[in-house]
């Protein structure tokens, strides 16, 4: 049994993972801003933590990280002002890295999505550009931190329903249209967390045919 704290609570893939943990008998904390979301948190099956990490610096945010065993990155600024993107997106989601690493919270998974690279492709004047931006900077970083990391790249999000098959999104082939339901990235984070063949693991993926742990537990 694990305490797996989820930052972005509130958000659709963390109420679809938070029940997941709950029926294997983890202990799911979703963190959140707002304390009217916390009946949705509790009735997905997660405790809810009322914090604004945005406003938090590393220690602050260190101490919400007492007695976890992982952290889920699944927070966001949902769109709306540059600033506010890079201020939660990039910002606020490497403060909390650092707080794993300072609270020596090793596990660590970054729900980003399949394009995120320094190479994204989007133009400055687009709207998509300081999202693409912040979740570059983010996903590089983590990667440079001595964290047990993982990142689940999953590309355009649906609200179907869960198959529990994926596939690999080739290098070649990123940014090419490609969806996935909610239900089945909620799934590879889950597999993910007890899986350590995907630590160190940046997976970009769609729906597809292949079982989410034959994936994760594929040779790269």
């Amino acid at each position: 049994m694990s305490r797996v704290l989820i930052f972005g609570g509130h958000g659709k893939v963390a109420l679809l993972l938070a029940p997941i943990l709950a029926a294997r008998g983890d202990t799911a904390v979703g963190v959140i801003r707002d304390a009217a979301q916390a009946d949705a948190v509790r009735a997905s099956g997660a405790e809810p933590l009322v914090a604004d990490v945005e406003s938090r610096d590393r220690d602050g945010i260190a101490a919400l990280l007492d007695g976890a065993d992982a952290v889920v990155w699944s927070a966001g600024a949902g769109g709306g002002s540059a600033e506010r993107t890079y201020a939660v997106d990039r910002d606020a989601a490497i403060r909390s890295m650092e707080a794993a690493e300072r609270a020596g919270v090793r596990r660590y998974v970054m729900v980003s999505y399949s394009g995120s690279r320094a190479d994204h492709g989007i133009a400055e004047d687009d709207s998509f550009f300081p999202y693409a931006e912040a979740k570059a900077a983010a996903d590089e970083h983590l990667r440079g931190t001595g964290l047990d990391w993982t990142i689940a790249a999953p590309s355009r999000l649906t609200l179907e329903p869960g198959t529990g098959r994926i596939a690999v999104i080739p290098d070649d082939r990123i940014g090419e249209p490609s969806q996935v339901p909610r239900e089945d990235v909620a799934a590879v984070v889950a597999e993910a967390l007890v899986r350590p063949a995907s630590v160190g693991r940046t997976l970009r993926f769609s729906g597809g045919d292949t079982p989410i742990a034959e994936v994760l537990d594929a040779p790269r």
